[in-house]
C-alpha cells in the first residue's frame, strides 16, 4: 500500500475548509484527490478499496455509514472526524484542553514580556506537547490549528530568553514550526507576528541573512503602524549585526517616524528599545563615536519596558562605553548587567559579557561572569530542561 501525502496543513487551505464544511464524504473525498493530485486509483490503494468504488463513493452511488469505515478513512486521510460524522470522548476531551489552552499562551505571553520567561516554558511546555501529539494523529483542521502555531511560536521566543547561544537554534526551530500553519491560516496580521519572531530568533542563532528576509517580509504584510514599527526595530538590529548600515538607518528613521505618529506599543516598539538597538547598530556599523554619544545620555532604568531589556541595554552601553576607553563606567553596567541577568535567567545576556570583558581591566568581570553563567545553568537545570528538538531551523516539518 502506498503511503498518505505528506500534506500535514491540507485542510487549512480554503478549499479544502469548504469542503470540511459540506460534512459530506464525496465533495471532501473529491476535495482531497484534487488537492493531493491522486488517481481514483491510487485513492483506492491508499484506502485498500477498488477503484470502482471510490468512484462510486464519489458520485454519491455509495456511502460509508457505519463509523469503522468512516474512522478508517478520517485516520487515512487526515480528515478531521467531526467533518465526517464522528467524535469520540478524546476529541471533546481536546476541544476542552483547547479552551484552557488559549489561556495559558496568553499568560505565558505576559510572563515571558513581564521577565519570567522560565516560567512562561514551564507553562507552555505540557500544552505544546500535547498539541504536537494531536498533530502528529494528523486530525488538523481550521479550528484547531491556530492555538498550536501560537504555541509553537510562544514556546520558540520564550526559549530565546532562556537557551545559551549554542541552543538558540532550538528557539528558532519552534518559531519556524509556527510558520507552516500561519502561512495556511488566512490570516496576513497572525502571518506577520509569526514572521517578526521568527526572524528575530534566527538572527539570535546566528542566521542574519535569513533573519532580514523574514522581517522584511514580515514588515510588507504589516499594516498596523504599531506592528510594522516592532518589525522595523528588529529588522534595524538585524541589519546592523549584518553590517548594512543604509538598511540599519532606513529602519531606525522610519520606527522613528512611525512612533511619532502612532505612539509607543508593548515592549519592542520603544524609545526605550529603539535607542539601544541604534545603539548597537552603530557598533556594528563601525560608527563608535556615534554610539558612544548614545552611551552617555542614558535613560534611567525605570524606563525599560520590561526587565530583560533593561538587561540588553546595560550590556550593550556598557559594550559601547568600554570601546570608547571608559572602562569604569563600563565595569560598573556590565556588573548591573549581570546582576539582572541572573535574577531574570538571561544566559544570552551574560555570554554577551563574556565575549566582551577579555580587556585589560575588565578580567574580575569575565570571571564573574563565567561563574554566574554556571550557576544559571544550575538554576535552568532544576527549573525546566529544554525541551530537546531536533527540526530544522529552516521551519519546515
Amino acid at each position: 500500500m502506498t503511503t498518505a501525502p505528506t500534506i500535514r496543513w491540507l485542510w487549512l487551505l480554503p478549499e479544502a475548509r469548504q469542503a470540511l464544511e459540506t460534512r459530506e464524504p464525496a465533495v471532501i473525498l473529491r476535495c482531497y484527490r484534487k488537492l493531493t493530485g491522486l488517481s481514483q486509483a491510487a485513492m483506492g490503494e491508499l484506502l485498500g478499496y477498488d477503484p470502482s468504488y471510490v468512484s462510486l463513493l464519489e458520485r454519491r452511488q455509495r456511502t460509508i455509514n457505519d463509523r469503522q469505515g468512516l474512522s478508517h478513512v478520517s485516520r487515512v486521510l487526515a480528515i478531521p472526524p467531526h467533518s465526517l460524522g464522528i467524535t469520540a470522548e478524546e476529541d471533546s476531551d481536546f476541544l476542552a484542553a483547547l479552551q484552557f489552552g488559549e489561556s495559558t499562551v496568553r499568560l505565558a505571553k505576559i510572563a515571558r514580556q513581564a521577565g519570567r520567561a522560565v516560567e512562561a516554558v514551564e507553562e507552555l511546555w505540557p500544552l505544546v506537547a500535547r498539541l504536537e501529539a494531536r498533530l502528529r494523529e494528523g486530525r488538523v483542521d481550521h479550528g484547531t490549528a491556530s492555538l498550536p502555531a501560537r504555541a509553537r511560536a510562544t514556546l520558540g521566543t520564550s526559549l530565546g530568553h532562556v537557551l545559551t547561544e549554542e541552543q538558540l537554534y532550538l528557539a528558532a526551530s519552534w518559531t519556524g514550526r509556527a510558520m507552516r500553519p500561519a502561512r495556511y491560516l488566512d490570516d496576513g496580521a497572525f502571518l506577520g507576528h509569526v514572521l517578526r519572531m521568527h526572524g528575530n530568533e534566527l538572527r539570535k542563532a546566528g542566521r542574519g541573512g535569513a533573519a532580514i528576509t523574514r522581517l522584511t517580509e514580515a514588515a510588507e504584510l504589516s499594516q498596523d503602524d504599531k506592528e510594522r514599527g516592532q518589525t522595523l526595530i528588529l529588522l534595524a538590529r538585524a541589519a546592523g549585526e549584518q553590517g548594512n548600515a543604509g538598511l540599519l538607518d532606513d529602519c531606525v528613521i522610519a520606527a522613528e517616524r512611525l512612533m511619532d505618529t502612532a505612539g509607543p506599543s508593548g515592549i519592542l516598539f520603544t524609545p526605550f528599545s529603539l535607542r539601544e538597538v541604534r545603539m548597537r547598530g552603530l557598533m556594528g556599523t563601525g560608527r563608535a563615536a556615534m554610539a558612544a554619544e548614545l552611551a552617555q545620555s542614558r535613560p534611567g532604568s525605570g524606563e525599560a519596558p520590561a526587565p530583560q531589556w533593561a538587561t540588553i541595554e546595560a550590556v550593550t552601553s556598557a559594550d559601547t562605553l568600554s570601546a570608547a576607553g571608559d572602562l569604569s563606567s563600563a565595569h560598573t553596567l556590565y556588573s548591573e548587567a549581570l546582576s539582572l541577568a541572573l535574577r531574570h535567567r538571561l544566559p544570552h545576556q551574560i555570554q554577551r559579557v563574556i565575549r566582551s570583558t577579555g580587556a585589560v581591566g575588565l578580567e574580575e568581570i569575565r570571571a564573574d561572569a563565567l561563574a554566574r553563567l554556571h550557576d544559571l545553568g544550575q538554576h535552568w537545570t532544576l527549573a525546566a530542561p529544554p525541551p530537546q528538538h531536533t527540526t530544522e531551523v529552516k521551519g519546515t516539518e
